[in-house]
């Protein structure tokens, strides 16, 4: 029995995205609720037959890489190059120790590769040796000169759109991009293109029509719009928590530390404005409440901090291929004043689920001095959660 081939894989993150337009490198923003990136590694990283993910970035922007792929398997990313050309160079370089049969070659702007699209490049490069996904062209394409005229029209039954992952034997596209460096070639648009230099016959196999490369702001519209359509099965869920006052000399509301004259009695931090919201969206998933997911009898979440738990209840959101649509949150109380710390409040909540700002709302009210809240004995909290999930889920 032959010994199993070992793929590697190479993400190539390092570029600027400028056509994208304003908001930072394109790799980097979300999409569907999730980053660009992420969803690009994602892909790679819980791939059966691929062994190492290797990013490539730029060097700038280290930090941002390291919150956007957060909890996903991966080599410890190598700095990128000035052209796309040198920066997959320098990836199948930090490979090489690794000593990768195949290796596939994936751009970040691409996050919608499917793990159907990954196996077909393995198997595509372990019979050839060089194979890229490709898509059929279904527009007429016109060649034209210089003054914008026509000159050709080419058989639109023989083009094809090139895609990635491009797959190769890995000794073998790395000597051609060690030989396009030594011979000053730089002008590759992609490592197809190099292989063909070098002399390769480059295979092909079936790609993706929806494993499209996000490049201008239109892009994003179009693609937002088409996630969106595809997690048509909305729910609403609701929650409710109430913590009595102690001894102390703050409160935690929403994330945020608020001096008070009293602290909360609570097994965690008695964060009752996120503790609601976790209620909340584990109701819109049928999945339980908090206590369920954190006992208060385990000893473990003493003391514990609650944007971990919103965190989690956002996380089983988004492992069931959905999002979340809205939070809001009511705190009712006497005291402290939520009003001047309103704005403040979103922007945490929104920082810890990874929700745009605009899709939170933090409103405050009392109980005209009735009941336990209306006797500054404790805060309640009421809210409710939209999140999308995809209709086969």
């Amino acid at each position: 029995m032959s010994k199993p081939e070992r793929t590697a894989a190479i993400l190539v993150a390092a570029g600027r995205g400028l056509r994208a337009g304003a908001g930072g490198p394109k790799q980097y923003r979300t999409i569907g609720g999730q980053t660009v990136i992420h969803r690009a590694l994602e892909a790679f990283s819980t791939h059966p037959d691929v062994f190492a993910v290797q990013p490539v970035v730029n060097p700038d922007d280290a930090a941002v890489f390291r919150e956007a792929v957060a909890g996903l398997r991966h080599q410890p990313p190598t700095n990128g190059g000035a052209t796309r050309q040198e920066s997959v160079r320098a990836g199948l370089e930090a490979l090489a120790a690794e000593k990768p049969d195949i290796v596939l070659i994936h751009d970040a702007a691409r996050p919608f590769v499917t793990e159907g699209v990954i196996s077909r490049a393995i198997a595509a490069a372990g019979r050839t040796g060089a194979a890229i996904p490709v898509a059929p062209v279904t527009d007429t394409i016109k060649v034209t000169n210089e003054a914008g005229d026509v000159e050709a029209t080419p058989d639109r039954a023989r083009l094809r759109i090139a895609q990635t992952p491009q797959a190769f034997r890995f000794d073998v596209i790395l000597e051609a991009h060690r030989r396009a460096a030594r011979e000053g070639r730089n002008d590759f648009t992609d490592d197809a293109a190099i292989a063909e230099w070098a002399g390769l016959t480059v295979a092909t196999f079936e790609g993706d029509p929806a494993n499209m490369k996000l490049t201008t702001p239109e892009d994003f519209v179009r693609e937002e719009a088409r996630l969106a359509s595809l997690l048509g099965d909305i729910r609403t869920g609701t929650g409710y928590d109430v913590h009595a006052f102690g001894e102390g000399d703050h409160v935690m509301i929403c994330g945020v530390r608020v001096p008070h004259t009293k602290g909360f009695l609570a097994h965690s931090d008695g964060d009752v404005g996120l503790h609601a919201l976790v209620d909340a969206i584990l109701g819109a998933l049928a999945d339980g409440d908090i206590g369920s997911h954190f006992p208060p009898s385990d000893a473990k979440w003493k003391g514990a901090s609650s944007d971990q738990f919103l965190k989690y209840a956002v996380e089983r959101v988004t492992q069931r291929g959905g999002r979340v649509a809205n939070l809001e949150v009511t705190m009712i109380c006497e005291r402290p004043k939520i009003g001047p710390l309103r704005d403040t409040m979103r922007a945490r909540i929104a920082e810890i689920s990874g929700v745009d700002i605009s899709r939170v709302a933090v409103k405050a009210t009392t109980s005209e001095r009735l009941g336990f809240t209306g006797r500054e004995e404790g805060i309640a909290a009421t809210a409710s959660a939209t999140i999308r999930l995809p209709w086969s889920v």
